[in-house]
């Protein structure tokens, strides 16, 4: 794994390298050619008059009889009014040749009349000026951005919002942990008022040259992630006025008709997953609006010949493609694999079904495959539907897609069996062959590559300690104990990856060869880019076991991460935790204000504050609630039942 401005290796959010489409100058020639555009149209819809009179208007000469032997034959019917065609039809009775000679002259004439209108409208063009070809460009421009406009604005239908509980509080009753999580309120503060003031509409952040900064997985456009991934956070932590301005903002200029190629994952976990749950914790419609809007949009990544979405797509024009260093143009396990939870929601929300049927074609399409020795291959190719390279990981390619399927049953309230199923599956394979335990006693998960276990374990794959926790619940054979255990022991692995750098912060990845353990070896694996997944499992831990050790290490890890992280404009990345002197990679991370000091300011907080009975965390960390069938309309909706 390179640096984090030069690999999009996806799974859990990893910035890729800016490669967003070229920029094209404008010429003048481009009206010209708009003009004789328009023109050759109207010769084009001539001669196809000409042509069709010529090979399709019936021969009474010839055809006496319009008999193929069946009662009643459906032909078009053709609105004489408007000149289009109709959906409706209307029926020939074979026997009745009188009528059909009458249908038959009605066509001929419709079509004469046609061919004469078109022919006099083109008569009408070709007398026109450049400057009143140019105005009746602009007028149909400006007509298709109105019915655009029109469209976007339409009221989606009243849903009734689940219970909701453990929206605001959380109060600790402990002075010290009163004093914890103000501090991690007061650093959210920081960040957000610095790239407020710095950054205010570009997707993130860069604290020290104290400006906007993008990669290419937002595209070329000035989307405003950051607002939209930190919205939920401000929130919960009662920074209304900051969560005001972001709605402003959202409500005035988040536009999703750009000509921008996006990240069909990211787009899908930060935006419409971050806009979900501001809709859901504020009730504020402008955020559902604006997600069933996106989610509009990413549904062209879908067309192609398996169902499995392009990595990336081009909100304008729909047209989608898979990044080019990704097994022979395959589509990642970890990114088509994380749509269910919010592609639900939005079939529920809307009452339309397409979301949902998308992301169950996507599961049914996997449960029909083969699975080398049970484990999902991180590759598969959406024009084949054949596996890319043999390459499984809990890391960085593959993580989110398990997440997915336990957080699938957990939302259902723990109705999606075949989701249960399909995760209790995936879990015994990979304990079987990727968890292994090191000679020092740690345990680690490894990746499969080409037959073999290579033994590295991301700190992307920290969240598995988290998620088994998770899942101890319903666990197959009574296995909670086992899972609640290993889920410990993922922790603690995680904290000594921490733990044995100079900075206390963790690196991208480390290794367990030899001596080596929990350490990265290539400098290209020491940086930390203010990642949430460690802190993340400390917190689960601590609410389904509430053992100290787990808000101990967090705070470890806030003071360190305060320490060397911060900037007077923001926080910023290192690129070395095991330098004591580090250098800043200068980016803020949109995911730091949605995920890592989220989990912290959870983690400090009572347990009544979204409480997991009744929210369900996407892979940002956006609470989603529990689709519970007493309180909600689920059993009646027939789009997601």
């Amino acid at each position: 794994m390179t640096t984090p401005a030069l690999l999009p290796l996806s799974g859990r959010r990893i910035p890729p390298l800016n490669l967003g489409p070229p920029s094209f100058p404008h010429h003048r020639a481009t009206l010209r050619l708009s003009e004789k555009f328009i023109l050759l149209l109207i010769l084009s819809a001539f001669i196809t008059l000409c042509f069709g009179a010529f090979f399709f208007l019936p021969d009474s000469s010839k055809h006496k009889r319009f008999d193929l032997g069946l009662e009643d034959v459906l032909i078009p019917h053709v609105d004489a009014g408007k000149g289009a065609k109709n959906p409706g039809v209307f029926l020939i009775h074979g026997p009745d040749e009188h009528r059909h000679r009458e249908e038959e002259e009605r066509l001929r004439n419709k079509i004469r009349a046609d061919h004469e209108k078109a022919l006099e409208e083109a008569k009408e063009k070709l007398k026109k000026s450049r400057e009143e070809i140019r105005a009746e460009i602009q007028t149909e421009k400006n007509k298709i951005v109105q019915e655009m406009k029109t469209k976007e604005k339409k009221p989606l239908p009243a849903v009734p919002i689940p219970n909701l509980i453990g929206t605001h509080g959380g109060d600790p009753e402990d002075n010290d942990l009163r004093e914890k999580r103000d501090k991690i309120k007061e650093m959210m503060k920081h960040a957000w008022d610095n790239y407020r003031i710095y950054g205010w509409g570009h997707n993130e952040l860069r604290p020290i040259a104290r400006k906007g900064h993008s990669t290419n997985i937002f595209g070329s456009s000035q989307m405003g992630a950051t607002i939209v991934d930190a919205l939920d956070t401000l929130y919960i932590m009662g920074l209304h006025d900051e969560f005001r301005d972001g709605q402003k903002w959202i409500e005035n200029n988040l536009d999703f008709s750009v000509n921008s190629e996006v990240s069909v994952f990211e787009v899908n976990i930060r935006f419409i997953g971050g806009l979900l749950a501001a809709y859901y914790l504020s009730g504020e419609e402008i955020f559902k609006i604006k997600a069933v809007q996106l989610a509009e949009k990413l549904l062209p990544a879908f067309n192609t010949p398996t169902g499995i979405p392009w990595a990336m797509v081009n909100l304008k024009s729909g047209v989608g493609r898979n990044w080019g260093w990704a097994s022979a143009g395959s589509s990642i396990l970890a990114e088509f694999g994380t749509l269910h939870m919010e592609f639900v929601h939005l079939s529920y929300l809307t009452g339309n079904p397409i979301y949902y049927k998308k992301v169950m074609h996507i599961r049914k399409l996997l449960q029909k495959m083969d699975r080398p020795n049970g484990l999902y291959p991180n590759y598969l190719n959406p024009r084949t539907g054949r596996w890319g390279q043999y390459h499984t990981s809990v890391g960085g390619l593959g993580d989110s897609f398990y997440e997915y399927l336990l957080k699938a049953w957990l939302m259902s309230d723990k109705t999606d069996h075949e989701a249960r199923k399909m995760y209790d599956d995936a879990i015994e394979a990979i304990e079987k062959h990727l968890i292994r335990k090191s000679r020092g006693g740690l345990t680690f998960i490894g990746e499969w590559k080409n037959g073999h276990l290579e033994k590295k374990m991301g700190h992307l794959a920290c969240f598995a300690g988290g998620m088994f926790v998770l899942g101890a619940d319903g666990s197959r054979m009574d296995q909670a104990g086992h899972y609640l255990e290993l889920g410990a022991e993922i922790a603690r692995t995680c904290h000594e990856s921490y733990d044995r750098t100079a900075l206390k912060l963790g690196p991208e990845s480390f290794k367990f060869d030899g001596a080596v353990e929990a350490v990265a070896v290539r400098q290209a694996e020491k940086y930390y880019i203010l990642r949430p997944e460690v802190i993340e499992t400390y917190w689960y831990l601590w609410r389904f076991t509430h053992d100290p050790r787990y808000r101990e290490w967090g705070w470890e890890a806030a003071l360190a991460i305060e320490k060397y992280c911060r900037v007077n404009g923001g926080f910023s990345g290192v690129k070395d935790v095991y330098s004591s002197t580090p250098t800043h990679d200068d980016v803020q991370q949109s995911f730091f204000l949605a995920e890592t000091l989220k989990y912290l300011y959870l983690l400090f907080s009572s347990d009544d504050l979204l409480p997991l009975d009744h929210w369900v965390f996407n892979t940002e960390a956006h609470p989603l609630p529990v689709l519970h069938l007493a309180n909600t309309t689920l059993s009646r909706n027939p789009a997601v039942r």
